[in-house]
């Protein structure tokens, strides 16, 4: 049966919000004022939407967060603040009667009314906590806190923590691997589900142990979820013993009276995440994917029947990711994000699809409005079942809330933070790559862009490898800010990317340098084609795998067809055999490479950029972060050796106080003005 494809959202108001910035070009210091609109939640009755904005504090050279709360019985009233402006408060949830909303503030959580009244602090526990969780009966939360296994109670992991404030010895010491993970140690505490009163009282360890619940490599946000009679809380956790190279977390039902629990996922070796019951209570539906130690496997939607303990995949032939989902409250379908082609749309699938009728798949949606642009995250819908809402976005137009009320399909932006914004949409584009297939990607023209000036081209290549460029915002390599400083952006998805079928993501495991390697360089000569480039002036920059693309570049910079004259390489790949001994996700290297160093040393020699160092000749800035244990900052340090002892034109930049990203406004304006000046002075 043909595969119908329908999207299933009304975006006319997300398409038309207001392109009114003055002439000035884009800039850093202008993305910096746009605030981060987030996380949206419906209250019960779908009349009421709370939400987090983040405004950038540069002096305090950080993020502030406050939670909003929009009516959408008064659509003219603006969203009002409900929260303090002094500290950032986030993770705003509703109680099941609509009355309350729990949120975090301080490190702990609070309890506040819809209008921002009545605010109390319902946690105080030493460790921190985060992510709350009504329970349905409205008694309870829980919530996760990072803790010492061995310790039974708060005054235990209190004394700790003093002690290890206050010893001079800050030695770190493991007997076990995965000790560290993106820019923390993970050597002494393990996270915890806890609950609490929601009148406040002591917490209680529902998943004590020297374990992770969940596992920090797998959490996908809020990773537990009560049963509609509260008596159960659906967990991760993984029990495989040699974690740093399983990618097995399971589902484990744990009863909140005696904290017995029972593994539902136990014969799947891959990733079950992200539990969440139909309101009925007869089913949990979760994401899985079924190859162990395959992080970019296809995430799959599962239903398992608590009745009968079977388990049966609902997105079967439907081959694109699913990213997140929400379950209606008649138990009867499934609304989910999926990317599609570099932008996320949302689709439907039934609870209970009638497996019969052989179909290929059973999603569907319906399209509401064509050629629309952008993606869509963060999925939050009503009790009622009548308000879905959720964070609609672009390359041209930063993060808002929209609500889609889904009995007649109208769609409005309803937090409006964000509208007044001139910039260029992204244009897709298209072209012939390795062995003859269609590889699309963006290009990204400046604000005053005339097609009778010649541009310089940027090439900004992604990570993952299994990621992709998408429509969408973002405050890390920005677009826009490339584009606005007077270039053309190509932002191409090669080989591994995401959102165009699984057969092409498994593609460049094994092939790092390989079939994606050809498709950017043909797509960097399709796009030189345009009248309006200046073909001798091409940089490229990139990050994490989009780093070792730039590491292998530099060694196989001879294309007859071009040449790149300037380079930037963030937290890049370059020794895949010291990366694969020193980075802290191991199943990540012995499945791209097909095992470890010693197991297979010819495709570890084969892809090294480090073993090309010799042909390296061209400007390369190097940067990273000090604190990053997923690319270590040794890479970066060996990349800018090799580039100094052969006399290439080269900087480093290193920031002590920052993992694989960099975050913090003040550096995040240091890292794009030398990346920024890098290009203008080489190009």
């Amino acid at each position: 049966m043909k595969r119908k494809f329908f999207l299933l959202f009304v975006i006319t108001a997300f398409a038309c919000v207001t392109n009114s910035l003055a002439q000035n070009a884009f800039s850093f210091d202008d993305l910096m004022k746009v605030r981060r609109v987030s996380d949206p939640q419906t209250s019960p009755d779908g009349t009421q939407i709370a939400f987090v904005v983040g405004t950038v504090d540069m002096a305090a050279n950080k993020v502030i967060n406050q939670i909003y709360v929009a009516d959408l019985e008064k659509p003219d009233r603006p969203a009002r603040q409900i929260t303090e402006v002094s500290a950032s408060s986030s993770s705003p949830r509703w109680s099941p009667d609509g009355k309350r909303i729990a949120y975090v503030a301080g490190g702990q959580i609070w309890i506040m009314e819809p209008d921002g009244g009545g605010k109390r602090k319902i946690s105080d526990i030493s460790t921190g906590a985060s992510n709350p969780v009504w329970s349905p009966d409205g008694r309870m939360i829980a919530f996760s806190s990072d803790v010492y296994p061995d310790c039974q109670d708060d005054e235990c992991n209190r004394r700790r923590d003093e002690e290890a404030e206050k010893n001079p010895v800050k030695a770190i010491v493991t007997d076990r691997l995965l000790f560290r993970h993106w820019n923390e140690w993970r050597d002494k505490k393990r996270t915890h589900v806890f609950i609490i009163p929601a009148a406040g009282g002591t917490a209680i360890d529902l998943t004590p142990g020297d374990y992770d619940s969940p596992p920090y490599a797998a959490a996908s946000g809020v990773d537990y979820a009560f049963s509609p009679d509260s008596a159960e809380i659906a967990i991760l956790r993984n029990p495989d013993k040699v974690e740093a190279i399983s990618t097995n977390s399971d589902i484990y039902l744990v009863r909140v009276a005696d904290k017995t629990s029972r593994n539902i996922t136990e014969a799947n070796r891959g990733y079950d995440i992200a539990p969440q019951f139909t309101a009925d209570g007869r089913y949990l539906i979760y994401r899985s994917q079924a190859t162990e130690g395959f992080e970019a496997d296809r995430w799959r939607l599962m239903r398992y029947d608590r009745r009968t303990s079977e388990t049966i995949e609902l997105t079967r032939g439907f081959d694109q990711q699913v990213d997140e989902f929400v379950v209606s409250p008649d138990s009867r379908t499934i609304y989910f994000a999926a990317g599609l082609r570099g932008r996320s749309r949302i689709f439907t699938v039934p609870v209970e699809p009638d497996f019969r009728l052989r179909s290929a798949t059973f999603v569907s949606a319906l399209e509401k409005l064509k050629n629309q642009s952008g993606s869509l995250s963060s999925l939050s819908i009503s009790a009622s079942g009548q308000t879905l809402a959720f964070i609609g976005n672009s390359m041209d137009r930063p993060s808002e809330v929209f609500v889609l009320d889904l009995r007649n399909g109208s769609a409005k932006n309803i937090s409006n933070i964000n509208a007044s914004l001139r910039l260029n949409r992204a244009e897709d584009f298209e072209w012939t790559g390795a062995l003859g297939k269609k590889i699309h990607g963006f290009l990204l023209k400046p604000v005053d862009f005339d097609p009778n000036r010649k541009y310089p081209l940027i090439v900004l290549i992604h990570g993952g490898p299994q990621g992709a460029w998408m429509d969408n915002w973002g405050y890390r390599w920005n677009p826009q800010v490339f584009a606005n400083a007077g270039y053309i952006v190509f932002m191409p998805n090669p080989r591994g990317s995401t959102t165009y079928g699984q057969q092409f993501v498994n593609e460049i495991s094994g092939d790092w340098g390989g079939k994606a390697f050809i498709d950017i360089k043909n797509g960097v000569a399709s796009v030189l084609r345009l009248p309006f480039i200046d073909r001798s002036r091409i940089g490229a920059a990139g990050a994490s795998y989009g780093g070792y693309m730039i590491d292998w570049i530099l060694g196989h910079n001879d294309d007859p067809r071009f040449r790149f004259k300037a380079l930037v390489s963030h937290a890049g790949v370059y020794n895949l055999e010291s990366m694969a001994a020193s980075t802290e996700e191991l199943w990540f290297v012995r499945w791209e490479f097909k095992g470890m160093p010693w197991e297979n040393r010819a495709l570890y020699e084969r892809w090294s950029p480090n073993r090309f160092v010799n042909r390296f000749n061209t400007p390369t800035l190097v940067t990273a972060g000090e604190l990053d244990y997923r690319v270590p900052v040794d890479q970066s340090i060996q990349l800018f050796t090799g580039l100094q002892l052969k006399g290439v034109d080269s900087k480093l930049i290193i920031f002590p106080d920052e993992g694989h990203w960099i975050l913090k406004p003040q550096n995040s304006r240091f890292w794009y003005s030398n990346v920024l000046e890098w290009f203008r002075t080489r190009l």
